[in-house]
């Protein structure tokens, strides 16, 4: 594509006269549904598309929202990370790349999963009051986010075994590009989300 042509794309999210088969489906694959069986554009239900900014703007790919959403539900339902130490390096993650539609997401998950408002604060300024396998994973992303890979002498003797190593290599990666993608999106935070702290000096 040429400069010329940038007009024509629309990363907006998708309005609903706009929704169809294709659509439905991909986001049926987010919910565990048939696409037949997910609540219409402007139904008012609950799970709405209209509610959610991100997945209006996704579907606009739908073979792509599709084949991601399977994988996103594993690493948010499946992978061998506890909620805990999932929620902890998605916001450090979200922080760092400064998405403020992340952050406030999973702000949200990481209450109801237990993470406490003052932990969370203390994990925009830093590692101070962590220990044990939350200071690990909070340091293992970290060294993911600055250097693109764990070191060694940061996994002997952890907390970590080896299928939570690998899932949290692919979670940092994964949430790094959405926080990309949300940016681009120009996504407003939804309403009632935490704001996004300031950004700290990257050390």
């Amino acid at each position: 594509m040429s400069d010329g042509d940038i007009g024509a794309v629309d990363l907006s999210p998708l309005p609903p006269e706009q929704w169809g088969d294709d659509e439905y489906a991909a986001y049926g694959s987010l919910l565990g549904l048939s696409g037949e069986q997910v609540p219409r554009a402007g139904s008012g239900h609950a799970y709405d598309p209209m509610n959610f900014s991100v997945v209006r703007t996704f579907v606009r790919h739908s073979a792509l929202a599709k084949a991601f959403w399977r994988f996103n539900g594993y690493q948010l339902q499946r992978n061998s990370l506890p909620l805990r130490w999932r929620e902890l390096a998605i916001l450090r993650v979200a922080h760092r790349r400064q998405s403020a539609y992340e952050w406030g997401q999973h702000v949200k998950i990481a209450l109801e999963g237990g993470i406490t408002d003052d932990e969370i604060a203390r994990l925009a300024l830093g590692n101070d009051g962590f220990e044990g396998g939350d200071l690990l994973v909070l340091r293992a992303t970290d060294a993911l986010l600055i250097d693109g890979r764990i070191d060694q002498s940061l996994l002997v003797d952890g907390d970590l075994d080896t299928h939570q190593v690998m899932d949290l290599i692919f979670l940092v990666g994964t949430y790094s590009m959405l926080a990309a993608a949300f940016e681009t999106w120009q996504l407003e935070p939804e309403p009632d989300t935490a704001p996004l702290p300031a950004a700290r000096p990257v050390t």
